[in-house]
């Protein structure tokens, strides 16, 4: 990740418990359509299985009122609570040369944060930033708290 030249990074406290975040999202992905609905459209798996490195994915879901997929190779890390997710295709390589996003789980004082960071490298100076895309990641991880909390 070392030659992607930018970076956003968001963190949320999750008190529904990172282990419950990792879970459902490096194992259970194509459920977020029902949890999200909103947000995520669908979760396929195009190649490997949930939740195990090389594994590859292909979202569909709707950014700033418009639909988007996304093409993915996963990395999962168990013992930090961590995905990476190594953008191979989708709307957003029209923008962006590379992009990696990745979540990871900590916990501090008892309390367990979900740290989102994107790494990207813009097509074109003038293209935005991913702003929206943190945001949305910020949004997502409140959703699954709500949902879970029912």
């Amino acid at each position: 990740m070392a030659g992607l030249p930018d970076k956003l990074v968001a963190q949320v406290a999750f008190k529904a418990g990172g282990d419950v975040f990792h879970h459902l999202i490096a194992k259970n992905p194509n459920h977020f359509n029902k949890v999200c609905p909103s947000k995520v459209q669908a979760c396929e798996l195009q190649q490997g299985q949930f939740g195990t490195t090389g594994s590859v994915i292909q979202w569909k879901y709707v950014l700033e009122g418009r639909e988007a997929t996304a093409k993915q190779v996963i990395e999962v890390d168990e013992e930090k609570k961590q995905v990476i997710f190594k953008m191979i295709g989708g709307d957003l390589l029209e923008l962006y040369k590379n992009m990696v996003i990745t979540y990871h789980v900590e916990t501090r004082g008892g309390i367990d944060f979900i740290t989102w960071t994107i790494d990207y490298e813009l097509i074109n100076a003038d293209n935005p930033h991913p702003v929206a895309l943190l945001n949305y990641f910020i949004e997502f991880t409140k959703e699954i708290e709500a949902h879970i909390f029912g």
